[in-house]
C-alpha cells in the first residue's frame, strides 16, 4: 500500500511516539514500506537567536537528537524493515512537510494530543499537516 511512511516526533514527549511508532511499525511490516523518523529541532537561524548559543552547539544538539531517535527506534523496530532518522530544524509542519516531500512519503504517522482551547485559536501541528499534505496522514490520539 505504501512504499515510504514517514513518522514525526518530538524528543521531548514520549506521548509523541508510545502508540505513534507502533502504529507506523505495523504499517511498514503490512506494506513492506521504509520507515523515516524524523524530529523537529528549534531553528538557530536568527542571528539574535543563534549569537546566543555557544559555536558549535548546533551541530551537537543535531548529534544528540540522532542519538536519541536511534534508540527509540531500536527499541520498537524490527531488522525487516528499512529504516532512517531524519534531525532537522526549523518549524514543525513546515519541516515535516519539507522532509515528507523529499522523501516522497505517501504516509505521514503523528499523534496528537487531546484539543485543548490553545488549539482552537492557534491551530496545532497535526492539523497543519493534515491540512496541507496531499497523501495520506494517520493522526495517532495520544
Amino acid at each position: 500500500m505504501y512504499e515510504i511512511a514517514l513518522l514525526a516526533l518530538d524528543l521531548n514527549e514520549s506521548s509523541s511516539w508510545e502508540k505513534a511508532l507502533p502504529a507506523a511499525r505495523d504499517v511498514c511490516q503490512g506494506s513492506g514500506a521504509s520507515l523515516h523518523v524524523m524530529t523537529v529541532l528549534p531553528g538557530y537561524g536568527m542571528a539574535i537567536v543563534g549569537q546566543h548559543f555557544p559555536e558549535g552547539s548546533q551541530g551537537e544538539a543535531t548529534r544528540v537528537a540522532l542519538e536519541e531517535l536511534k534508540k527509540i527506534t531500536a527499541a520498537h523496530v524490527t531488522a525487516e524493515i528499512t529504516l532512517d532518522h531524519v534531525v532537522v530544524q526549523g518549524v514543525v509542519h513546515e519541516q515535516i512537510l519539507a522532509v515528507a516531500d523529499r522523501i516522497g512519503a505517501g504516509l505521514i504517522v503523528m499523534a496528537a494530543r487531546r484539543p485543548g482551547f490553545a488549539d482552537f485559536l492557534l491551530g496545532d501541528t497535526a492539523y497543519k499537516v493534515v491540512r496541507r499534505y496531499p497523501h495520506s496522514v494517520m493522526i495517532v490520539r495520544a
